[in-house]
């Protein structure tokens, strides 16, 4: 089996990547640069040049050559290299007939459980976002900012004390509105300081969140290290880290509990695994973020499938526009009480539809970010 070509197709606001054989195997991947797909579609199309005729099945050497060859890293290099390694696996799971997880050693669980995104400009918006997860049967919530999801053209300042004192407050409230049923995962957008990621992580810890997401910069593991040291809830970061070099040294400061590789940025499923191996190691757990299309998903599943330090799995269906069913054809199934099935389809269990690309046309992610009100950049 040989590598014919391979095929960037963008749809909406996802870029994915086929990987076509001379035995009619069709590999689906994602990329995750979702900022900057552009610029990963040129990486893709170079990469191209030395994967046409290549065996498919050699993925590691394929890994290691795509990945060592430029002497280059970043994130639209890793986004292409992650894309290709998915589709990769996902030929290799059809070629042999089985899910990609029963080539990592096998299933480890049956379903993978989720958390369901929140969403909403208002704190009593994302109360009743949290109240509605719940009665659709999930039992954690996630992407829950207790500064709320506030319009980034709309200038910010607040004292530190109303900062502090209304997103504490705000937990407070998400907690009352769904009990103990329910974990919160609270994401902080990295808009904090150290300094005041300590003060914050302290005033909402009697609300038992599951954890605290990149409360500050992901750039300095010193700074993350020092965070952790100094609260009492538990961590999780890494969504922007793009190596397992980099994860090792997050891991070996103590600066995390939870790690969050993306799948469709770490190096695909290849990636992916590494790093929860070397998360294992450390009594770490793992989260895969996944903001992105329904193809980061079923790779996200086939990784939790097959890892023993599997914690939970990011779920943005919020963000249903359009239907992930006008996407792809997909074998993933939700129990209806907050876990993903685990599929036996062959490959990663998706296919992307035909008309994809026409129903839904690529759109351009624009750079905007917020200021505050003198000017200034902030991080939301």
């Amino acid at each position: 089996m040989r590598i014919t070509h391979v095929q960037c197709i963008p749809v909406d606001r996802y870029l994915f990547v086929q990987v076509h054989t001379d035995e009619g195997i069709v590999g689906l991947g994602e990329v995750g640069t979702w900022g900057f797909l552009e610029a990963a579609e040129q990486v893709v199309s170079k990469f191209a040049h030395y994967l046409v005729g290549q065996d498919p099945l050699r993925i590691e050497h394929h890994w290691q050559y795509l990945y060592r060859s430029t002497h280059f890293r970043g994130a639209a290099i890793m986004g292409a290299l992650s894309a290709i390694d998915i589709a990769l696996w996902d030929i290799a799971g059809k070629h042999f007939g089985v899910p990609v997880y029963a080539l990592l050693g096998g299933k480890t669980r049956d379903k993978a459980r989720v958390y369901y995104h929140v969403l909403a400009e208002t704190i009593e918006e994302l109360v009743e976002g949290c109240r509605a997860a719940k009665t659709r049967g999930f039992t954690a919530v996630g992407h829950l900012s207790p500064f709320g999801d506030e319009p980034r053209e709309q200038p910010y300042f607040k004292t530190h004390a109303a900062k502090m004192g209304q997103a504490i407050d705000a937990v407070r409230q998400f907690r009352e509105a769904v009990g103990d049923d329910v974990d919160l995962c609270i994401e902080i957008h990295r808009r904090l300081t150290p300094a005041e990621a300590i003060v914050l992580a302290r005033g909402i810890e009697p609300y038992r969140p599951m954890f605290y997401e990149d409360p500050i910069l992901p750039d300095n593991f010193d700074a993350m290290g020092l965070v952790a040291e100094n609260i009492h809830i538990p961590i999780a970061t890494g969504e922007r880290l793009h190596t397992i070099f980099e994860f090792e040294m997050l891991l070996r400061r103590g600066a995390v509990q939870y790690v969050r590789p993306d799948v469709c940025m770490c190096g695909g499923i290849t990636g992916g695994k590494k790093v929860a191996a070397l998360a294992e190691a450390n009594y770490v757990g793992v989260v895969p973020h996944n903001p992105l299309g329904p193809v980061s998903t079923a790779a996200c599943v086939q990784l939790a499938a097959c890892i023993p330090n599997f914690a939970i799995q990011e779920y943005p269906i919020g963000e249903d526009k359009p239907p992930k069913s006008e996407i792809v054809r997909t074998a993933l199934t939700y129990d209806g009480k907050g876990s993903l099935l685990v599929p036996d389809a062959p490959g990663i269990g998706v296919e992307l539809m035909p008309d994809a690309a026409d129903k839904h046309p690529y759109r351009l992610r624009w750079l905007g970010t917020r200021l505050y009100d003198d000017g200034s950049v902030m991080d939301q």
